[in-house]
């Protein structure tokens, strides 16, 4: 998972440079910002943040390591080659899908509607909306004075309030209401700052609307039955 990642980091910063981009816009992680067991609950994530690579290793925590080491040499390679590199660091992302499988995004949320998720975690996760993480891509290339690392996310969310969206929008699913640890405290979401990428004029899509948009297409898909019931039209949710 990290060789791979490192290297064919690498060898694009260096293409790039080769041919002369004028800005190479860098997709990461917020695997490479938030693993941090020294940050405190009134900390709040943003761009100056980077995951503890000791950590993620003690805990074997490949996903946040290869992540964070990747982009540790995309902006090191990028400084050596005279690169203008760009960073977006997204959350979970959901939204309709363009491929016909399930990615592991989406299993996230599929679960707890096919019944194969009795319960939901004490966990919380940050999301955002796929458009939005296209859209802020676009921005970052497109406006000149883009620089550094931009945080995109829309909502932190415990596992709770998940099921509860998905269960008030589509009742039909054995959405599970009970969570899995009962004895510990309710896990409290994160801070953080997406106020880089709403300065470049980004207006994030709820997390509501994004959780409903991934259903409508889990449904489309074939990956869920389609209620009798339910209404054809799609649904413009407001905040």
């Amino acid at each position: 998972m990290v060789e791979p990642a490192v290297i064919g980091t690498k060898n694009v910063i260096v293409a790039a440079a080769e041919a002369k981009v004028r800005r190479v816009v860098f997709t990461s992680s917020i695997g490479a910002v938030y693993m941090d067991p020294n940050r405190s609950p009134d900390d709040v994530v943003d761009e100056s943040c980077w995951s503890d690579l000791e950590f993620c290793k003690n805990t074997k925590n490949w996903y946040c390591y290869g992540k964070a080491v990747a982009e540790k040499a995309a902006w090191e390679e990028a400084v050596a080659r005279g690169v203008d590199l760009v960073v977006v660091n997204p959350v979970l992302v959901l939204g309709p899908l363009l491929q016909s499988t399930v990615n592991a995004s989406i299993i996230h949320i599929l679960k707890y509607l096919n019944g194969s998720a009795k319960t939901y975690a004490n966990s919380v996760q940050a999301y955002v909306h796929v458009r939005d993480v296209a859209l802020a891509h676009i921005l970052l290339y497109e406006t000149p004075s883009a620089s550094g690392r931009y945080l995109c996310a829309e909502s932190v969310l415990h596992r709770g309030e998940v099921v509860e969206i998905l269960a008030k929008f589509f009742p039909e699913y054995p959405i599970p209401t009970k969570c899995s640890d009962e004895k510990n405290p309710r896990k409290k979401p994160y801070k953080f700052s997406n106020q880089k990428l709403k300065d470049l004029g980004l207006e994030f899509t709820p997390v509501k609307q994004c959780l409903y948009d991934t259903v409508k297409s889990l449904q489309e898909k074939g990956h869920l039955p389609i209620p009798t019931q339910q209404q054809e039209e799609s649904v413009k949710i407001q905040s």
